[in-house]
């Protein structure tokens, strides 16, 4: 796969590209988009094909033959992860954004607080918000080389006891970390303790870099599986978001019938396109694939991280996976509108405001690397442009 070749997303209802200018004032005739969390690589053959046989097909009317849609799912989550899930405890949604509104509104009542260890991705709090639940926030900590930590022992100070449910983003987003085995025993241990319900958002799973390997929350840690509920989808993985297609996994049988009884009122049917594209993605050819682009995402992120810490006053926290990298500006000395402002104004580039990932995430932007390497090189040259009078 040739992930080094142009493609122009202006004008063609990308949200990434074309919101850049009324979200940011970026020019988009001039400006890089890194924001949205949407990568800029041409569609790989086997998506294209699935649907070029919808194409030649001409039928959209009511589908069936769901049972391979589940078994493609099934079938990548062993062979790529480890974990062996049962169909009959997948849920289609409309994406997970969708997924976890209906997990939340099925399973936790209005009022209710939901844990979120911040700075984390921003819809999670805007998700709680919606369905009338109660952002409670845990701060992550970095540690001396700079990672995310959850602290568990300060997390027992701050509880209320109103807290119902806890939402981890595993890997990361916004830092790329890639939680370990013990880290998750104890986020496990934690929530039996509490009584603690557990949404793990696992939608970057297969993006881990060398040396990294990411662990299921149920394999991790399957004593908790009973209050376990798991989100997973193709859709970063292939940048498929626009199928709007998301697996939400109740593991606990006691769970699911809960679960099942609220969505059953939604009357839901899964969408043909999104099905039929995740059937293309979770095959041996999808597993090839991921395989050259995590590897081409990590030489993006070495060259970034390379130019950025180069330069006086950023730091760039070490990445594990995913394609969001998370800078500090906080050594600058500058207060946020001043650096937010060099980088959309003078380097003209759209990076993701840190602030709005909650607490933590004041001095930070988050920046998208998936994208053609001669884009990241432009990027590196724009920022060191921009904060040349650090030198």
């Amino acid at each position: 796969m040739d992930f080094d070749t142009p493609k122009d997303r202006r004008g063609t209802d990308c949200s990434k590209w074309d919101l850049m200018e009324p979200a940011f004032g970026v020019p988009t005739d001039e400006g890089l988009a890194m924001w949205i969390a949407d990568m800029d690589f041409a569609p790989a053959p086997f998506l294209q094909n699935a649907v070029q046989g919808l194409l030649e097909r001409g039928d959209y009317g009511y589908f069936c033959g769901l049972e391979r849609y589940t078994q493609a799912i099934q079938w990548w989550m062993r062979t790529r992860h480890g974990w062996d899930v049962d169909t009959d405890a997948m849920f289609t949604t409309y994406g997970l954004g969708n997924g976890i509104a209906i997990t939340l509104n099925a399973l936790t009542s209005p009022g209710d607080e939901v844990i979120t260890f911040t700075p984390v991705y921003h819809e999670f709090a805007i998700k709680i918000g919606k369905t009338g639940r109660v952002v409670k926030e845990l701060p992550l900590v970095q540690d001396a080389g700079g990672l995310y930590r959850m602290d568990f022992d300060h997390y027992e100070t701050l509880l209320s006891g109103r807290e119902r449910l806890v939402m981890l983003c595993s890997p990361h987003n916004p830092a790329g970390r890639v939680w370990t085995r013990e880290e998750l025993r104890a986020l496990a241990a934690f929530c039996e303790k509490h009584d603690l319900l557990l949404i793990s958002d696992e939608i970057h799973m297969d993006l881990t870099y060398g040396g990294q390997t990411h662990l299921p929350m149920p394999v991790a840690a399957p004593e908790i599986t009973d209050r376990l509920v798991m989100t997973t989808s193709a859709s970063k993985t292939f940048n498929i978001a626009g199928a709007r297609t998301g697996t939400i996994s109740v593991l606990g049988e006691t769970l699911r019938e809960k679960f099942r009884a609220f969505f059953r009122g939604l009357d839901m049917q899964p969408n043909l396109f999104g099905v039929r594209l995740t059937e293309a993605a979770y095959t041996p050819e999808g597993a090839a694939w991921v395989d050259q682009l995590t590897a081409y995402l990590e030489g993006n992120y070495r060259l970034f991280e390379a130019g950025v810490n180069a330069i006086p006053g950023l730091k760039l926290m070490p990445m594990q996976g995913t394609y969001l990298s998370w800078v500090d500006f906080s050594g600058t000395g500058m207060e946020r509108a001043e650096f937010s402002a060099r980088v959309a104004e003078r380097a003209k580039i759209a990076a993701t405001p840190g602030h709005t990932l909650g607490t933590g995430g004041e001095t930070f932007l988050r920046f998208n690397l998936g994208t053609q390497r001669a884009q990241v090189e432009a990027a590196v040259s724009r920022l060191q442009d921009a904060f040349s009078d650090l030198q």
